[in-house]
Formats: C-alpha cells, structure tokens, sequence
C-alpha cells in the first residue's frame, strides 16, 4: 500500500476541486429523503406507509433518469445536459412542501426523473482526469466523500425535522443543489478527454462524408467507396442502430451492475436492521453511534483500499461484505452492534470504488456517463430491494432477520456471478 498516493492526487487542482463539489452536492440530497418522509408524516399528517411510497415513487424517478442524463451528458455536454436539472431542483423542490400528497407524488417522480446527475457526473470526470494507479485512488476517495455525505446530510435533516422547519428545508435542498449545479456548470470538469473529443470531431466528420457520398450518383458512390468504412449503409437499420448503442454492454459489464444492485441492496438492508435492532430493544436514541461506527468503518476501509497497489475483484468483495453481515444478527446490545458493524462495514468503499473503477475501465468514454447512469440505476435498484427484503424478515424473525436475509442474499447473488464467470472463462478456453 502507497498512502502516498492520496498526496498525489490532492495535489492535482481539478480533482481537488472536484472532489470538493461533489460532495458538497451531495449533502442536500443525502438529507432529502429524512426530510421528506417526516413532512409527510409530521406536517401532512400521513402514515410512514404513505412516505414510504413517496419515497418509492422518488427511487422509480431517479432509476428511471440516471441513464438518460448521463446519456444527455456523452452527447450534449455536461453544461447543456445540468440546464434541466438546475431549473427543476428549485421549481419542483420549492413546490412540493405547499401541496398535498395527492400532487406530491408526481411531482417527486418528476423530481427523481431530472435530479442533479452528481454521483455519475463526479465518477466520469474522475474516469478522465486519473488514470492508471490513480483511478483506484480517486474512486476511493468519492467513495468515502460518499460515506461523509451520509454521515453528515440524514442527521442534519433530522434535525432540521424534527424542529418543525420541514417546508423551509426541503426548498433549501432544491435552492441549495441548483446552486451546486450551477458551480458545477461554472466549473465543467471534463467528461472526455482531449484525444477522445478530437477523435469523436472526426468521427462526425466521416459520418458527414458518408451523407454526402449515399446522396450522390452510383458511379459516385463507387469512387468513393475507399473513403466511406464498410456497413455505413446497414447501419441505418434501427437493429443495427440499436446493437451500435448498447455494443458497451457485455457480461463483464452486467456483472458489476449486479454487483452494484447487490451493495445497494445488502446496505439499505443493513439500514434497516440497524433500525429495528435498536427501537426493539428501546435504543432508538442510540442509533447515531451504530451508524458512526459502521460509516467510519466504511472510510477507513476507502482509505486502505485507495492506497492498494492491484485491485480486488468487486464481486469477492461483496461477498466478504455480505457474509460479514450476518453476525451482526447476534449482537445483544448497542455497542457489540457497532463493533460487529465494523466487520461489514470496512468492505462497503471498496466495494463501490472497485466497481466504478471497473465500469470506467471497461466502458469507451464516448458511452461512459450512459453508463455510470446505469451504475446508479442498479445501486438505486438495490437500495429500493434490499429495505422491504429486511422489512419482510424482519416482520417474520425480528431484527435479526434483517441482516440475515440481505447477507445471504448477497452471499447467492456473488456465488452464483463467480460460477458463471468460471463457465464463461472455460467456454472462451
């Protein structure tokens, strides 16, 4: 390990700053979902059932638009593609207090579809300005900027909550992230890099001269045959269209979106162990130390993992995360909580690093945001699965069910994607 490296790469100013921004993004958004699940119950009057289906209606939102933004930033630019959603953030934010929950459900849904598209922004940008050594360091640190995020936003917007200021504070969250989107626009770290973009400009100019020549006469076309690459005509078939569009999309690929579906999935379901262990046993105002020792542990892992010479596979990593979970279903009190949440808990910024390294390495810039917005919509996916997964065995075992049921989950998912992989690595000998 080279601790050393994180010394390198603050020194460069661009990663540095966007480093910075991209955690100050977050923090509002990390704070949302408190925010509106208690306005829903304390200011609107509604049962937790109710803003658990807001809140359902949100992740279908952002699942649904991921892709699509990052896709609108491949094609557009990162300053064209940010436009939509600094509008919207304060709009739609600034709305959703002073309406019912009738008209908060699609208005959330909206909100969801044309979120500030930071996470995939921040991972594209660090695709492109690190590479090498440097790429797993910079994945590492977003990671634990990440477990910051969510040490710091969910407590302050508890906080602000439960003091009876939810309609102030969910309009701070849209003025406060059209802000941080505006910053970013300002700041417009690069999604390509140089020699990507010079060869994208000719790649349009090619497609130009194909134009040209399919418009002119046979004998024309015949000419210029040399110039104009081979299946330029097939490729106007919507098939072809379509295979061209997803060609980044291979196994590999798949494989740590599944890999991402499953850590969102084992740590929202962790989430909500943690939760119910605690108020079982009448600790609720104890919860905060679970989840601090469990987020430190989380960054302490980061910074090892950032620091490591050769990566570790992001599917073993998960599964030493998931069955590290399933101890924690024996602890008796608080503190032997949070000390077995240490175990699962220094995996959980690697796992996440490992695969945004991996998709950065696997998908051309060209169709990178595209696809870190699918990143996000398969960790959004597990988040949405794992919380009713603990919720259901919960209901049945208690709270120890909780961490059971997504730690074995998690264990299945990661064996089966290593048997596959076996079978594909002898088929392809």
């Amino acid at each position: 390990m080279n601790f050393t490296l994180y010394r390198e790469l603050l020194a460069v100013r661009p990663i540095r700053r966007l480093l910075l921004v991209g955690m100050v993004a977050r923090i509002p958004h990390s704070a949302a979902g408190v925010l509106l699940t208690l306005h829903i119950v304390l200011t609107l009057g509604e049962g937790y059932a109710a803003a658990g289906a807001a809140a359902a209606v949100m992740t279908i939102g952002i699942a649904v638009g991921a892709p699509w933004r990052g896709r609108r930033v491949d094609t557009a630019g990162l300053r064209t593609a940010l436009i939509p959603s600094v509008v919207s953030e304060t709009v739609i934010w600034s709305v959703v207090p002073h309406v019912s929950y009738q008209w908060l459900l699609p208005l959330v849904f909206v909100g969801g579809l044309l979120t500030l598209p930071i996470f995939s922004v921040v991972r594209q940008s660090l695709g492109v300005l690190a590479d090498g050594g440097q790429r797993r360091t910079a994945f590492a640190l977003d990671a634990i900027s990440t477990e910051v995020v969510f040490m710091i936003g969910p407590a302050a917007g508890a906080v602000v909550a439960t003091s009876g200021f939810t309609t102030a504070g969910l309009t701070v969250v849209g003025v406060s992230t059209s802000l941080a989107g505006l910053f970013l626009m300002w700041f417009n770290p690069p999604t390509r890099s140089r020699e990507e973009t010079l060869e994208s400009a000719k790649d349009q100019r090619r497609a130009a001269e194909a134009a040209v020549v399919s418009a002119a006469p046979a004998h024309v076309q015949e000419a210029a045959a040399g110039l104009v690459p081979a299946g330029t005509a097939d490729s106007s078939g919507l098939r072809a269209k379509v295979a061209g569009n997803f060609a980044w999309f291979t196994s590999t690929v798949a494989a740590v979106f599944a890999v991402a579906a499953g850590a969102g999935m084992v740590l929202s379901g962790t989430d909500v162990g943690i939760v119910a262990a605690l108020e079982t046993g009448g600790h609720q105002r104890e919860i905060g130390v679970v989840f601090l020792f469990w987020c430190a542990a989380s960054v302490a892992g980061g910074l090892i993992y950032g620091a490591m010479h050769r990566p570790v596979p992001p599917i073993i990593l998960l599964l030493g995360m998931s069955a590290l979970t399933v101890p924690m279903a024996f602890a008796q009190d608080t503190w032997s909580l949070a000390l077995v949440s240490l175990l699962p808990g220094i995996l959980c910024a690697p796992v996440l690093s490992a695969a945004s390294e991996k998709v950065a390495d696997l998908v051309p810039e060209e169709r990178r945001g595209e696809a870190m917005g699918w990143y996000g919509s398969a960790l959004t996916a597990g988040v949405a699965l794992g919380s009713p997964l603990a919720g259901v065995f919960i209901d049945v075992m208690g709270p120890s069910g909780g961490f059971v049921s997504v730690g074995a989950a998690g264990v299945a998912l990661c064996l089966v994607g290593l048997v596959l992989q076996q079978r594909r690595r002898r088929a392809a000998a």
